[in-house]
């Protein structure tokens, strides 16, 4: 039997955790018997059942003999949760379909299904089910949040002018996928300059979007907490990354992090955040913390929107600013792997070429 199509019903399960499952998986299940799916389920939250119990849970009649299909090798260790394999065995599951296997060490569901006599079928679609999870299988073998980066530039190369005015070099349809991207990131990043340049709320508005957590880096000591960012925290994702001493009272979070040449340590900064669960970071500039970023080697991918517009001006802004490669063999290389058109616009997807291959 072919399972692409209900393996492809997983991933569309597995979406909906989109931007809430943090540094775990997204992960989506059915169980197929007779000829039917007779139960659905997915990972719904960081917190809640893995997408196997959820399915079971489901059920409305008795899984044995059934094959239950999934997007990631189900877990066989304790957790937040008691294994997954357990369960899919005590439910006399006949067979299980997975698209990938997990990474992470501690799991070896595998085994335990095969030397309970349950046939194991491995890497159905599992070129889109690794694009699926890209964020997860990185955190596992890097131990770190995912880092991408995302701007808008017209065609030579400039971000702003040069009174900072960026609005709006993308169109409507880019901004509008610009907040998608926000919903399944697990936090934005953006330097001090440009919360006093654009004064950006950071959050996904779009249907059913989930919003980020919004990290400002900042090296000075005192900060304006009028901005719309600040306003936003009722849902107390608003954090503060500085290399100083600073109180901003009850409500905002704190991190003072390692000075590194009189800048917040980036490597720092992201080992902290890892700790709050959050596996994915979208960086939106500007200029100058964009290149901190590269410079520390710490871009794994980019989104790069191109606008058909053309600033000029030799003070006008571009995306990194920093002191760059002398030569272009010591240039920091990238992969295409991806080009889409919004409207008038072009958006390059690119990758670190020593990682996410």
């Amino acid at each position: 039997m072919n399972y692409d199509n209900l393996m492809r019903e997983c991933f569309d399960l597995a979406l909906k955790g989109s931007g809430k499952v943090l540094t775990n998986p997204m992960v989506g299940a059915v169980l197929y018997k007779d000829g039917k799916i007779i139960a659905r389920g997915y990972h719904k939250s960081y917190y809640d059942d893995h997408a196997e119990i959820d399915c079971f849970n489901n059920l409305n009649e008795s899984a044995e003999g059934a094959t239950l299909v999934v997007n990631l090798e189900p877990c066989s260790h304790f957790g937040k949760h008691p294994p997954c394999v357990d369960e899919v065995i005590r439910r006399k599951v006949k067979r299980v379909v997975i698209s990938n296997t997990d990474t992470n060490p501690k799991v070896d569901g595998i085994s335990k299904l095969k030397e309970a006599g349950i046939e194991v079928i491995t890497g159905v679609l599992e070129e889109e089910g690794e694009k699926l999870n890209e964020k997860f299988f990185f955190n596992m073998k890097y131990n770190r949040p995912l880092v991408a980066l995302k701007y808008a530039q017209s065609l030579d190369g400039k971000i702003a002018t040069e009174n900072f005015d960026s609005k709006w070099i993308s169109n409507e349809e880019s901004r509008l996928f610009v907040h998608k991207l926000r919903s399944d990131y697990d936090a934005i990043i953006v330097g001090r300059n440009t919360l006093e340049t654009d004064n950006p709320r950071l959050t996904s508005r779009i249907t059913n979007g989930v919003d980020p957590f919004r990290v400002i880096v900042t090296s000075k000591a005192k900060l304006d907490l009028g901005y719309e960012v600040f306003k936003e925290n009722s849902d107390n994702k608003t954090i503060i990354a500085t290399n100083s001493k600073i109180d901003l009272g009850e409500g905002v979070k704190v991190l003072t992090l390692k000075d590194k040449n009189g800048s917040v340590d980036l490597n720092d900064l992201l080992d902290r955040i890892y700790e709050l669960n959050i596996g994915s970071v979208l960086v939106e500039g500007g200029s100058v913390l964009n290149n901190s970023f590269l410079e520390a080697d710490l871009v794994d991918k980019i989104y790069q929107f191109m606008a058909p517009i053309v600033v000029s001006g030799k003070n006008s802004r571009s995306a990194f600013v920093g002191k760059g490669a002398k030569l272009i063999k010591d240039a920091k290389r990238f992969r295409i792997d991806e080009i889409k058109r919004f409207g008038s616009d072009v958006m390059f997807e690119v990758n670190n070429v020593y990682r996410n291959s």
